[in-house]
């Protein structure tokens, strides 16, 4: 069995903290921390922060997948989100069809298919796997 130096011991004790998501007191300072690192890293792959903020997103995706599961929506549903989301009626998406086709989405009896899924995608800025 390999000995864990003491200066990786001492440098584990204040990183560990940064890397706990026990709780959601512990998952709020991770999104806090994860917000920080974005600002200051961006997209650079070659910032020395960067696998930290990896790691973190990684740590926070797992708690979130455990504990905040995102439930099976129809398209529909995430419509009907959405237009409650912005305050839209079915008359304000005549790039879907007629608010009759829109009633009949919303209502399930109807799927989206895919040009009114990308039409959707786009006004709602969402990617297209959401309605799927």
């Amino acid at each position: 069995m390999m000995a864990i130096p003491q200066e990786l011991q001492s440098h584990w004790a204040v990183i560990s903290p940064l890397l706990s998501i026990r709780n959601e007191r512990e998952y709020d300072h991770a999104v806090e921390r994860l917000n920080s690192l974005l600002d200051e890293v961006g997209a650079d792959e070659h910032h020395p922060l960067y696998t930290l903020l990896d790691t973190l997103g990684t740590l926070m995706q797992v708690y979130e997948e455990q504990h905040h599961p995102i439930p099976e929506c129809s398209g529909g549903e995430v419509l009907r989100f959405l237009m409650e989301e912005h305050g839209l009626t079915q008359s304000d998406l005549p790039e879907i069809g007629s608010q009759g086709v829109v009633s009949e989405i919303l209502r399930g009896k109807r799927e989206l298919n895919v040009r009114q899924i990308r039409a959707l995608s786009k006004r709602f800025h969402v990617s297209p796997a959401v309605f799927i």
